[in-house]
């Protein structure tokens, strides 16, 4: 699926509004890519316990992981790490990665995606509400990112397995 401009809802203003990715895990966008010439967009994320994302790649994006509060699980290549509060890791592009939070705290991060393209696949992201699994992993992969397995860890809700709404 190729997501053309057309198809894009009208956005809030950076830092205005809170999007839902899937039930437990909220983002809202802190510095848009329109703000920057399209260098980087930062997102802030807030993940209940259990929730996180499946193993992944993007093709034209680094990704720079600040941890605010709690602490997160992140695996990149053939690497794992634990990230609290103050802590930052960098994923480079190409670099199979997931994160999750393996707490019983929520986690707090802010995430910057350099380049900023990755913006336009979180505001669709944000518009679907969880609904439409399939068209979010097709935006992914249009924006050069593309899933390619399960979390890496038990028991993780995410996209692919989305915790039961209440």
């Amino acid at each position: 699926m190729n997501i053309s401009t057309s198809m894009m809802p009208a956005a809030p203003a950076a830092g205005s509004e809170w999007w839902e990715v899937t039930p437990g895990e909220r983002f809202i966008i802190r510095t848009s890519a329109a703000d920057t010439g399209g260098l980087y967009t930062m997102l802030e994320i807030v993940a209940d316990p259990r929730n996180g994302v499946p193993l992944h790649v993007h093709a034209n994006e680094e990704e720079h992981f600040v941890v605010l509060e709690g602490s997160v699980h992140l695996t990149s290549g053939d690497q794992t790490f634990e990230l609290s509060a103050g802590d930052s890791v960098t994923v480079k592009r190409g670099t199979p990665h997931a994160w999750g939070n393996l707490s019983d705290n929520i986690v707090r991060m802010l995430i910057v995606f350099s380049p900023g393209n990755l913006e336009r696949t979180f505001r669709l992201i944000g518009t679907l509400k969880g609904e439409d699994l399939a068209a979010v992993l097709a935006s992914n992969e249009s924006d050069g990112s593309t899933v390619v397995g399960p979390p890496p860890f038990d028991n993780i809700y995410s996209v692919v397995s989305p915790r039961p709404r209440p």
